[in-house]
């Protein structure tokens, strides 16, 4: 059985759908890959923002955040997937799913580009959904990253799971 995806803005996630978001991203983000930053970054809240989600059996398996969702120049980040979810296809899912969110919301008539900071041995994955490198790698709490940006796409998403 697939996992269901749920979408929530900001105005519209409850307050335990959050909560369950946020512990996973600190979970992975601070404590699993032993990084001291602060997450809770005043986004998670802002009109504009939109919370994606995976989860099975009531268990969440990942998570992603779009900030100005509905604007010609989105940007996705806090791509997640809880540790017994990985290699089955979870982030690329939703990754689809916020890109495809991404374009639907964008205003009529405009050409999207989609941004993302990838982590740097990221980089290749989120190549094969489209995006490209757009600067030089730089460091962010001491983890290498890269800016990506997805511009114009047209027709289906790529699935980033599937090898390029």
């Amino acid at each position: 059985m697939a996992p269901t995806i749920e979408t929530r803005t900001a105005g519209t996630i409850a307050p335990a759908e959050l909560y369950a978001l946020l512990r996973l991203r600190v979970d992975v983000f601070v404590v699993e890959q032993a990084c001291a930053y602060p997450d809770l970054d005043g986004q998670d809240l802002l009109p504009g923002t939109v919370h994606l989600w995976a989860q099975q059996d009531g268990a969440l398996l990942g998570g992603v955040r779009v900030l100005r969702a509905g604007s010609a120049r989105p940007t996705i980040g806090r791509v997640v997937t809880a540790p017994a979810a990985r290699g089955h296809g979870v982030a690329g899912l939703l990754l689809r799913e916020a890109i495809a969110l991404c374009r639907s919301a964008a205003p009529h008539g405009s050409e999207t580009t989609i941004d993302l900071h990838a982590q740097a041995h990221l980089e290749r994955w989120y190549a094969r959904a489209g995006f490209v490198r757009v600067g030089a790698q730089y460091l962010e709490d001491d983890i290498p990253h890269v800016p990506m940006a997805l511009v114009g796409l047209r027709g289906p998403v790529p699935d980033p799971e599937v090898a390029g």
